[in-house]
């Protein structure tokens, strides 16, 4: 599959001025949001990936790592790069129309050759607060089609299991208002699903013991909203992750909503500045069978005779925090 789109997607670094391009060009369609943003905050991230061969020679290296995007509440901006001239070609993708992937190729490594491609980005991040007015908000009737990803279930977000059906009609049986809907799922939540550190699991599991880290405890939440017919996603910020509701206005316009479920009390709204890495929990990744909750990094190369291995550090750093 990497042999088919790699060279499609990559842009020749003879040419910086087209890179820079790309790297704004590629970005999610994104539907609109109804929150009122804030204040801003402009982090330097850096991304990208240092390879050594050891022991020998090694090619047909092909990297991949996530990059931030662009969001209605997220701009980012390319600051500065470091390629090495073992690099053949970088470029930019995007994974099921979400997640920005910075693609790396490099031919061949000679032993003890060590190849560097680093991007660092700046992120304006703005805060975001909650509709002044919700009365008119509802549960979409038809879903848009590329909404619908976001109604069934994920890697470990089980909303078609009959434990997380019969909670979340509980919750919402003599609740009129969609909005009030949605906000007794979260409180609900937070009420019951106690917020700890171990190792996480999945919804249902967390449903059943009462507690699960912030992956599990935000993963309940969705859950339950996508077993109410509302879509609901992931949103992933370093060392933890927060959820999206998504929601029409009275002119049939949809709209994606934040909350952060396990920590201090946000419904509606992100006081914080955290840069977003990816939204979604549910992603088809080429070369893997089944489907990715999250879009990691990978490495894949080709045998050389007589070769060594490649030595490979994927680099993700918030720069001065």
């Amino acid at each position: 599959m990497l042999r088919y789109t790699f060279p499609l997607l990559l842009v020749a670094l003879s040419f910086p001025t087209t890179l820079w391009a790309q790297f704004d060009n590629v970005q999610p369609d994104e539907a609109k949001s109804a929150t009122v943003l804030g204040t801003s905050k402009t982090a330097k991230y850096q991304v990208g990936v240092k390879i050594q061969a050891v022991g020998g020679p090694v090619g047909g290296l092909v990297a991949s790592i996530p990059v931030p995007a662009d969001w209605p509440e997220q701009s980012v901006r390319l600051a500065d790069e470091e390629i090495s001239p073992e690099i053949g070609r970088v470029g930019y993708r995007l994974v099921e129309g979400t997640v920005k992937e910075m693609m790396i190729s490099i031919p061949r490594l000679n032993a003890g050759q060590t190849a560097v491609a680093l991007i660092t980005v700046e992120v304006e991040r703005r805060s975001a607060s909650p509709p002044a007015d919700t009365s008119g908000l509802k549960i979409p009737k038809r879903v848009p089609l590329a909404m619908r990803r976001y109604l069934g279930s994920s890697p470990f977000i089980e909303s078609r299991h009959g434990e997380i059906r019969s909670q979340a009609k509980e919750i919402t049986k003599d609740i009129e208002s969609d909005w009030e809907k949605v906000e007794a799922i979260y409180d609900w939540v937070r009420d019951n699903i106690e917020y700890t550190t171990t190792q996480n699991t999945n919804a249902v599991t967390a449903l059943r013991d009462k507690k699960g880290d912030f992956e599990d405890v935000t993963g309940v939440f969705i859950a339950l909203c996508r077993a109410s017919d509302i879509p609901a996603r992931t949103v992933w910020v370093p060392s933890t992750s927060y959820a999206e509701f998504y929601l029409e206005d009275e002119n049939g316009d949809g709209h994606w909503y934040p909350c952060r479920v396990a920590g201090d009390r946000a419904f509606g709204e992100m006081p914080d500045h955290p840069i977003i890495l990816q939204k979604g929990d549910n992603f088809r990744v080429p070369d893997k069978k089944e489907p990715q909750r999250f879009v990691n990094e990978k490495l894949t190369g080709k045998a050389v005779r007589g070769g060594g291995k490649p030595k490979v550090e994927f680099v993700r750093e918030v720069l001065g925090g």
